[in-house]
C-alpha cells in the first residue's frame, strides 16, 4: 500500500493550492482518508478528513470556511483544495487513510497507511 501525496508548493497569502493524495495497492471506499499537517516546532494537527465512501466531510476548526476535500468516484485518490491561505497554514502536508470510526476522526492513531508529505509554505 502506498499514498502519494502532491501539490504543495510556495503561494502567497490569500492564494490557493490543491493538494492530491492517491492511494495504490488496494481499494479505500470503505475507509476514511484525511489530511493532517505538522508545522516547524509544532505538534501534528488535524486538517480534513473524507469519510468512509466520501459520505461525509470533517475540518479542523483553524480550516472550516477556507479548506475542502473531496474523493474521486473511484476513492482511490482525496483532494484538499485551500483557500484563503495564511501564513499560519504553513506546514508539511500529509494524506493518511485508515479504518477510523466517527468519534476518532480527528486522532492520527485510526489512520494506519501515511503519505511521505508535502511542504506548503503560504507568504505574507
Amino acid at each position: 500500500v502506498q499514498l502519494q501525496a502532491y501539490g504543495g508548493g510556495l503561494v502567497q497569502a490569500g492564494g490557493s493550492l490543491r493538494l492530491s493524495c492517491a492511494a495504490s495497492g488496494r481499494t479505500f471506499s470503505s475507509y476514511v482518508m484525511g489530511w493532517f499537517r505538522r508545522a516547524p516546532g509544532k505538534e501534528r494537527e488535524f486538517v480534513a478528513a473524507s469519510g468512509r465512501n466520501g459520505a461525509r466531510a470533517y475540518y479542523g476548526d483553524s480550516v472550516k470556511g477556507r479548506f475542502t476535500t473531496s474523493r474521486d468516484n473511484a476513492k482511490t485518490t482525496v483532494y484538499l483544495q485551500m483557500n484563503s491561505l495564511r501564513p499560519e497554514d504553513t506546514a508539511v502536508y500529509y494524506c493518511a487513510v485508515g479504518p477510523v470510526i466517527h468519534s476518532m476522526i480527528s486522532s492520527a492513531t485510526g489512520y494506519h497507511y501515511w503519505g511521505q508529505g508535502t511542504q506548503v509554505t503560504v507568504s505574507s
